[in-house]
């Protein structure tokens, strides 16, 4: 008998179970735009351009990184999904812009239809969170280049946004505020840097507790999923002038929210402002990291920054609130040279 694609690694006949066995998730996602079903070549959406004046499209990708390899371990694939449309629809969000439909990418080294079933079921739940529709995806099987049991997570996510609407930090002046929204947990960012303390350095079982006398494991805390904060960004930016927004994902607060601040200002951050997640303090003792290397690794805590005039502040907040987070004043904007610094 001559070779053939599964003795090669690829089972064809999996890969039809895993798409029949995903198909009612992606349809829970669905929006009235979204035409055709799963198992096209394209994802179909009609873009309603009488919603816009002036509709600007902005797009993002991301990946779960190295907290994929947290999941596996744990054998807990249910929820990495969230991670990955958070990561890319909050980035979208802090546009200004509206997501409207997600497509991802799975890599796994032997495809299994109920780990299939698993992942997309995540990536469905962060869409419905973030109201976008999934669309279309791709399941590619490569034997020879990852493992078996490894898998990667793409997402690629398109909103839209009116021009003139578009937030780009070039309202941001001096006396603006800094507001925060707390985030529980890593999100998806830093986990090379917390695997290597607390899974290689220190080996503490992914089953075993958090931390001394913690109620829950370490595995859950690491898997707790990203906050998707999209929804409640786009009601604020309808409702109100906010300034900008910038999502804390690697490279903490330092190295994201100087993304919007004009060469004019600073961003004066209060160091004690909020309560750091106890996951932090940790992976800095358990590693010897220093203070500063936290902060331009990790969110420690706050996963999202809306700036403002001081007057919106209240009816910002109201407005987070709504959508269950509770709004904190980390800082303000100061004269400076357009630098984050910690007070």
């Amino acid at each position: 008998m001559g070779e053939s694609y599964a003795a090669a690694g690829v089972d064809i006949a999996a890969g039809e179970a895993a798409v029949a066995r995903i198909k009612r998730h992606v349809q829970s996602t669905y929006r009235p735009e979204v035409l055709g079903d799963v198992g096209g070549f394209g994802g179909l959406f009609a873009f309603d351009t009488s919603r816009y004046q002036h509709p600007v499209l902005v797009s993002s990708t991301d990946s779960v990184g190295t907290k994929a390899l947290v999941a596996g371990q744990a054998g807990r694939l249910d929820s990495i999904g969230i991670d990955l449309v958070a990561m890319c629809v909050d980035d979208i969000a802090v546009c200004g812009a509206e997501p409207l439909f997600l497509l991802d990418t799975i890599l796994v080294g032997s495809l299994d239809p109920d780990e299939m079933e698993l992942l997309v079921q995540g990536v469905a739940a962060g869409c419905r969170q973030a109201g976008c529709a999934l669309i279309g995806g791709e399941m590619a099987e490569l034997p020879g280049v990852l493992e078996m049991g490894r898998f990667d997570l793409v997402g690629f996510a398109v909103g839209a946004v009116e021009r003139d609407a578009v937030l780009t930090g070039r309202d941001v002046r001096v006396g603006d505020v800094i507001v925060g929204l707390p985030s529980p947990g890593l999100r998806s960012n830093g986990f090379s840097l917390a695997r290597h303390v607390l899974l290689e350095q220190s080996r503490l079982p992914l089953n075993g507790p958090a931390w001394a006398g913690a109620d829950h494991s370490l595995a859950d805390e690491l898997l707790i999923p990203s906050v998707i904060y999209a929804p409640a960004l786009v009601a604020v930016t309808r409702a109100l002038p906010i300034h900008a927004l910038a999502h804390v994902t690697g490279g903490g607060l330092p190295g994201n929210l100087v993304r919007v601040l004009p060469d004019t200002c600073d961003a004066a951050i209060q160091r004690n402002s909020w309560d750091v997640p106890r996951i932090f303090s940790e992976i800095s003792a358990r590693g010897r990291v220093a203070a500063r290397e936290m902060a331009a690794v990790f969110n420690l805590g706050i996963g999202m920054v809306a700036v403002m005039a001081p007057d919106e502040e209240e009816m910002a907040s109201a407005i987070f609130r709504s959508y269950g987070f509770e709004a904190i004043r980390i800082g303000d904007v100061v004269a400076g040279t357009g630098q984050v610094r910690f007070d």
